[in-house]
């Protein structure tokens, strides 16, 4: 018969409470933290589609037809609109948490949150633009 240790871990003995798998809808700020971090996926997503997109268009133009005839299914369209819901959501997140990453100092004055805030979405608006006007002009 084997000997038996009077002498416990206190790992065996330690107290872990159980945490439920959706914990984060009980809080609307625990949500907004987890769409935010699920909307990286989206970011990600789109940016391997733009490389693709680049690839096959340096393959030839059947290539490139092939490659827009995938994206006109109606699955292909519904999970656009999703990616670009959760990419939106993604931007105005990080643009609203700027001001706590960057605090700028003038002279030894804080700039307000707001404008920094506020320089982010017209710096948005401003690039969109460009890109828009690039993109439809002939």
């Amino acid at each position: 018969m084997a000997h038996r240790s009077k002498y416990t871990s206190p790992r065996s003995r330690r107290y872990v409470k159980r945490v439920p798998i959706f914990w984060w809808v009980r809080k609307w700020n625990y949500t907004k933290f987890i769409l935010r971090e699920l909307s990286s996926v989206s970011v990600a997503a789109y940016a391997v589609i733009l490389i693709l997109l680049v690839r096959v268009v340096g393959a030839g133009p059947a290539e490139y037809q092939e490659f827009l005839e995938v994206f006109q299914s109606p699955v292909s369209i519904g999970l656009n609109i999703v990616a670009l819901a959760f990419v939106l959501l993604h931007s105005v997140t990080w643009f609203n948490l700027a001001p706590k990453a960057l605090v700028i100092r003038v002279r030894s004055k804080v700039v307000p949150p707001m404008f920094i805030v506020g320089m982010n979405y017209a710096a948005w608006i401003v690039v969109s633009a460009a890109v828009a006007w690039i993109l439809l002009s002939p």
